[in-house]
């Protein structure tokens, strides 16, 4: 676990309180939110879509995991995939829960992934705490991992608003968290040279954890 927990010397203030955050509150985030997939039958249907599409054709990539429960399902749809995440105790709590997949520790900035080595990445709630303004590099990232006709899934809580995060599954934190508009990742998806297939954009679910209206973007990189 030690190479596990080496990172840069000085990195951005929001990537070390993104970190700090969420090992925080990984064991509290993990319990609660394990059955959560039960509940939520869109995105199901948007993850099992996601799944046909590129299930066969090469490995997948969680990329911002956390335990791993998307992962898991991902498995059990018959893909190849493996976990990445910024925090070391969610990717313990992720190689807890599914010790039979791989998990990573691992900043969507800096992938230690070959150019075109994934034929699909979810990111899924996981671009929310970087900037908008650097949000250009990061999808960028992730379409140089994705081969000729891999898949990028995003999804993430519509808006404009910028939240402070001080407490979040019983834990005091202190973190970022940004709600985007779906024509703006879809125009960082297009500007990183992918394919916008499809967007979807659903109201909250019946849910503590959703305040406002949910998106998914798919897209793809042309072969």
């Amino acid at each position: 676990m030690a190479a596990d927990r080496v990172r840069p010397v000085t990195e951005p203030t929001f990537v070390t309180e993104t970190r700090t955050a969420y090992d925080t509150v990984a064991d509290s985030y993990a319990e609660e939110l394990r059955d959560l997939l039960d509940d939520t039958p869109w995105d199901r249907a948007v993850l099992g879509t996601f799944a046909e599409l590129v299930g066969g054709t090469g490995p997948v990539a969680d990329l911002g995991c956390g335990p791993g429960r998307l992962t898991g399902h991902l498995a059990s749809l018959g893909l190849d995939v493996f976990g990445v995440d910024l925090s070391p105790g969610m990717v313990d709590a992720a190689r807890r829960a599914h010790p039979g997949l791989r998990f990573e520790v691992g900043s969507l900035a800096a992938l230690d992934l070959a150019d075109g080595s994934l034929a699909g990445a979810l990111a899924w709630y996981s671009l929310i705490h970087t900037p908008p303004e650097r949000l250009p590099a990061v999808v960028a990232e992730l379409a140089r991992v994705l081969a000729p006709g891999g898949r990028l899934l995003t999804a993430f809580p519509v808006g404009d608003e910028h939240r402070r995060i001080t407490n979040g599954y019983g834990h005091d934190v202190a973190l970022d968290a940004y709600r985007l508009q779906p024509d703006f990742v879809a125009g960082l998806c297009t500007a990183a040279g992918l394919v916008v297939e499809a967007r979807l954009v659903r109201e909250p679910a019946q849910s503590v954890y959703e305040k406002t209206p949910q998106a998914y973007v798919l897209a793809r990189k042309p072969a």
